[in-house]
């Protein structure tokens, strides 16, 4: 099959988030270390994946590197291997349009070629403003609108008209909550292709709130079309909330159907890294506390939070998800919780 497809590999990105987030509410003491991440890399570069995600970058008060979440592009791109395969694309992800553009140098040969920018949704003219003003500096720009479901045509007539201007390298759909459905991707990949310039890659990251991250991925790569895809994925579907396609179970696929070499057996070396070190228990993949927040389309933490610090049953957390105000479901925060918890029973 003569279709363009590139496998993006976020495990040190989305999975370093995804152990950020866990710490944070106290719910797993897990992290990289130096040896692991370096590890990880070197097998990603071995098994020749498209892209290579190293890590997250946004300005904080702690140190995050164990996570792999840098204070700036500078120290992510310390993690590119000396030998360099000349195949493979590195990146780094920006959390937000947070750091000063200004403190971000030129690209040069040193620093990773490609940045991803989440767009931050109650930000959005900024966050386009941000991956513009990247772009000018020499970057190859992924633009993310995290949680893409939640943005109008008018909305999105901006993100793909802005990634037009930009000569963005590629533009996502993301579903950060886990409850896209096959029609879902039908139309937004429509969408895209009718508004982006036929230059700009249309990527899709999954996640896998309702066990649909693999399936939705199929369809989205079923789709007849010329244009360039990318996908994401993470080994053993580690990440944020239910975590995302499993790399090690589209790379079989990808190998079989679309002509791709991808040495499989480095991909599991990285699933035995961590399947016998960083894996906490239960703490992301397909769970009813995740399957939850994903049918009533509300933020995962809610659920997180209600089933792991205040032990409610699935029944009382399903009421909670269904009768909450719209106006909180995108964003969780402990005020927004508490005073569900106390106002729905």
């Amino acid at each position: 099959m003569g279709k363009k497809v590139s496998l993006l590999d976020a495990t040190l990105r989305d999975g370093g988030q995804g152990l950020d987030d866990l710490s944070n509410n106290g719910l797993s003491e897990k992290f990289f270390s130096e040896e692991i991440k370096h590890s990880i890399i070197n097998l990603l570069e071995q098994s020749d994946i498209d892209i290579i995600e190293l890590g997250a970058m946004g300005p904080s008060i702690d140190n995050k590197s164990r996570f792999a979440i840098y204070q700036n592009i500078e120290e992510l791109s310390q993690y590119i291997p000396c030998q360099r395969n000349p195949k493979t694309l590195y990146i780094g992800l920006y959390i937000g349009p947070d750091t000063d553009v200004d403190k971000i140098p030129e690209w040069n040969s040193g620093l990773v070629k490609g940045v991803r920018v989440i767009l931050r949704y109650s930000e959005l003219r900024k966050s386009l403003d941000y991956c513009a003003a990247l772009a000018k500096k020499g970057y190859q720009v992924f633009v993310q609108p995290m949680l893409t479901m939640r943005y109008s045509d008018e909305e999105l007539d901006l993100v793909t008209g802005m990634a037009n201007d930009m000569g963005a390298y590629a533009c996502y759909f993301v579903d950060s909550y886990g409850y896209m459905q096959h029609k879902d991707i039908q139309r937004l990949f429509a969408y895209y292709d009718e508004k982006l310039d036929k230059t700009i890659r249309i990527g899709f990251h999954a996640h896998n709130n309702m066990n649909l991250a693999y399936s939705n991925v199929i369809s989205f790569l079923n789709i007849d079309t010329d244009r360039h895809l990318l996908i994401d994925a993470c080994a053993i579907g580690m990440g944020q909330g239910a975590g995302n396609l499993q790399t090690e179970l589209i790379v079989p696929y990808l190998n079989e159907y679309y002509g791709k070499f991808y040495n499989y057996e480095m991909i599991l070396d990285i699933c035995d890294i961590l399947d016998n070190e960083m894996i906490p228990p239960n703490l992301w993949g397909y769970s009813v506390t995740r399957l939850l927040p994903a049918i009533y389309k509300t933020a995962y933490k809610y659920s997180i939070m209600m089933r792991n610090k205040y032990h409610m049953s699935f029944k009382d957390m399903s009421r909670i998800l269904r009768k909450m105000p719209d106006n909180m479901r995108h964003r969780y925060t402990k005020e927004n919780l508490e005073y569900l918890m106390q106002t729905i029973r």
